[in-house]
């Protein structure tokens, strides 16, 4: 039961123990001993119930075959566009006249939404 403790070494432990602790107090120790050592149990066998279930579901699913990977999409050939100039109609008056860099053409803005015009008020 307690492997190389003999009869005579759990008698020494016994009366060892109803010395330091005294006889009103032994049992309560030995209730608070039992009960840790029923719960360690229980703990202990519960880990090796979970990891017994975790290790069959393991082997389960490697002997389940794999399923086959989904074919990737091939993408459909597609011919390279070229850039090509605009047609006459496109073009407009407007900008057949343009020349850069004149006052005629640049942006005006009104005073309140031009950033660079101090600010009034």
């Amino acid at each position: 039961m307690f492997g190389s403790i003999g009869m005579p070494e759990l008698i020494i432990i016994f009366v060892i123990a109803l010395i330091i602790f005294g006889p009103r107090k032994l049992p309560e120790l030995g209730k608070s001993l039992g009960r840790s050592i029923s719960e360690f149990k229980r703990a202990s066998n519960e880990l090796r119930n979970t990891l017994e279930d975790e290790i069959r579901l393991d082997e389960q699913r490697q002997k389940a075959p794999a399923p086959a990977p989904a074919p990737a999409p091939t993408p459909s050939p597609v011919a390279p566009v070229e850039p090509q100039a605009p047609v006459a109609s496109e073009v407009g008056p407007a900008d057949a006249d343009f020349t850069a860099g004149s006052p005629e053409t640049e942006p005006t803005y009104p005073a309140a939404a031009d950033p660079t015009a101090p600010r009034q008020g």
